[in-house]
């Protein structure tokens, strides 16, 4: 499933939103002008890599500090090629402008960081003896997410699923499109525990995380002064896209 956009109109300038996929943008860029063995180096000195935790003379031995904690941070801001970060920066597009909508840039910012912090955590846990450095957003993204379907459940999801070469276009309850992609997420994190070549190089239990987070945080993070929004804004897909600025006469909002 890949969301095209959603039924819920913003109303403030998602300045945050702006931030972080320009600073992304730009780590990108500087990738895209080292060569692979510096890239790699790039991947182990600032990616996550379980081992290096949890197997100190390890780190050590191939020269990596183990004391260093930065790379938790680091590793949000790096990624692994155009589908990547295309993927993460549309993703974090679509459904991060109505949840800094809630929470303001500054809040917004703390709840993005946490949620990528506590993905990382979780990824060390569950891959403890992994050498393969972890790189992308999508684990703070989840906690986007999270935060996302909790506050507007109702609201419209327009998504595209490719059938072989034939695009078919569909608007999914947001509450629909969370069920499925998390279930999507904790199938593949128990395959890959039981098998790790299932995996397919994706940080699964990173995304479980992230998201576990944004459903456990959000609610600290939400600006009360930006609290109130409308059920027509999440439910109808004819006017939705409208911003509602105002209750006006006989309109109910929704917090």
């Amino acid at each position: 499933m890949i969301p095209i956009r959603d039924s819920v109109p913003r109303r403030h300038p998602p300045l945050m939103i702006w931030t972080l996929i320009a600073v992304n943008g730009l780590v990108f860029w500087i990738e895209l002008g080292l060569s692979e063995p510096e890239v790699e180096a790039l991947f182990y000195r600032f990616g996550l890599v379980p081992a290096r935790y949890s197997h100190p003379e390890w780190a050590v031995w191939v020269g990596l500090p183990f004391d260093d904690y930065w790379p938790f941070l680091t590793s949000m801001f790096l990624h692994g090629g155009w589908l990547h970060l295309i993927g993460n920066m549309w993703t974090l597009w679509i459904f991060g402008d109505n949840v800094e909508d809630r929470m303001g840039p500054g809040r917004f910012l703390a709840f993005y960081l946490l949620c990528g912090l506590a993905a990382g955590g979780v990824h060390w846990f569950t891959h403890a003896d992994s050498t393969m450095p972890t790189v992308g957003a999508s684990g703070a993204i989840a906690g986007v997410l999270a935060a996302y379907f909790c506050l507007f459940p109702r609201a419209q999801i327009i998504t595209v699923i490719p059938i072989l070469f034939y695009p078919l276009f569909y608007s999914l309850p947001a509450i629909l499109f969370a069920l499925v992609w998390i279930a999507i997420q904790v199938f593949s994190g128990f395959a890959s525990l039981v098998a790790p070549g299932a995996g397919g190089g994706v940080a699964w239990w990173a995304h479980i995380g992230g998201f576990t987070a944004g459903l456990l945080l959000h609610r600290v993070f939400l600006n009360p002064s930006r609290g109130r929004r409308f059920f027509a804004d999440e439910f109808d897909d004819a006017t939705a896209w409208l911003s509602r600025l105002d209750a006006g006469p006989g309109r109910v909002p929704w917090t």
